[in-house]
């Protein structure tokens, strides 16, 4: 299985934003020199806990820090931009570091009403995903009405972040998968997987393809991985008590905190789920989850307030998935 990184840029308590984008393009600098096949970053707007809202501007600097890892964003999110747009843009990515960009793409609209005002979406908008699609990768294969520019001769990967009636038009499209989330604890992963693969019609020579993107965080101990879990966690439910996605607050401050027994059950919630553990027990989750989805790669995706313990866990998880 392929093993890939996606860094969402997390913003850090008493750190600038800045120093999270500085973050994400030494972590990719670190991937590259661990072996990993990618390097993926994500797009959010309006989320104090989230400094990157810019996909390919942020690629463009990891490709320049790097030489041989796959760059791609996990991902773009279609409705907010016009199809030609986003194809300008990656094939300028694909024209500066050439084949090694991969394009994922997402629906979301924005996590709140505010932000979707800023953006000018709105849930009442109609759902054209799947057209924009088609149109974008006509695009990127110069079979539009419009040429995009600059025109490579190479094909610029496109991957659909899926789940439910996500994984139908994926497979009616002909394009490879990223699913996460709640699917990957469901009884239904593998039948939709299956359902998935069956349906698949290959565009050209696709054929179905499967990433799984998991949080994941490892150390030489069960405990101490849980710790580095507990950020994340606890950035969560803040998130479900105050209506905003926070910075991570350090180890130490969330210890320290008052913990209401509502954020207490919500943290225990999230924790019990954490893929987080020692190798031992982190490779035999991936194990039965490979076992479980036939993924093809495995996109690991946690942050954790301490930068250090999140290149150590990068390193071990690379050792565990065949280093």
């Amino acid at each position: 299985m392929r093993l890939s990184l996606l860094d969402r840029s997390r913003t850090r308590r008493g750190l600038p934003d800045s120093a999270a984008i500085d973050a994400t393009v030494e972590r990719a600098v670190a991937a590259e020199r661990l072996g990993y096949d990618r390097f993926w970053v994500a797009e959010h707007h309006g989320v104090p806990g989230i400094a990157s809202g810019s996909p390919a501007v942020l690629l463009a600097a990891i490709g320049a820090r790097t030489t041989r890892i796959r760059i791609g964003s996990g991902g773009v999110m279609l409705p907010l931009h016009q199809p030609v747009v986003v194809a300008e843009q990656f094939l300028v990515l694909d024209a500066l570091h050439p084949g090694r960009v991969d394009l994922g793409l997402g629906r979301s609209l924005g996590f709140t009403p505010p932000v979707r005002r800023a953006l000018r979406r709105d849930v009442e908008d109609p759902d054209t995903f799947e057209t924009d699609l088609v149109e974008l990768r006509r695009h990127l294969d110069g079979t539009a009405e419009v040429t995009a520019r600059p025109a490579t001769g190479r094909r610029v990967p496109m991957h659909l972040l899926a789940t439910g009636r996500g994984l139908e038009v994926a497979a009616r499209l002909g394009l490879p998968v990223v699913v996460g989330g709640p699917i990957l604890d469901s009884d239904e992963l593998a039948d939709a997987l299956a359902a998935y693969r069956r349906s698949f019609r290959p565009h050209e020579d696709s054929r179905p393809r499967v990433t799984v993107a998991l949080d994941v965080l490892l150390a030489d101990d069960d405990a101490t991985a849980l710790d580095l879990a507990l950020p994340e966690a606890w950035a969560m439910a803040m998130s479900r008590q105050a209506g905003e996605f926070p910075p991570l607050d350090s180890v130490a401050d969330i210890r320290a905190a008052e913990w209401t027994s509502q954020v207490r059950r919500r943290v225990e919630a999230s924790l019990a789920c954490a893929v987080a553990g020692s190798p031992h027990t982190v490779r035999r989750r991936i194990e039965e989850l490979a076992e479980r989805s036939g993924a093809d790669e495995l996109l690991a995706s946690t942050s954790t307030y301490d930068r250090e313990a999140q290149l150590a866990s990068d390193r071990i998880l690379r050792d565990v998935v065949g280093g």
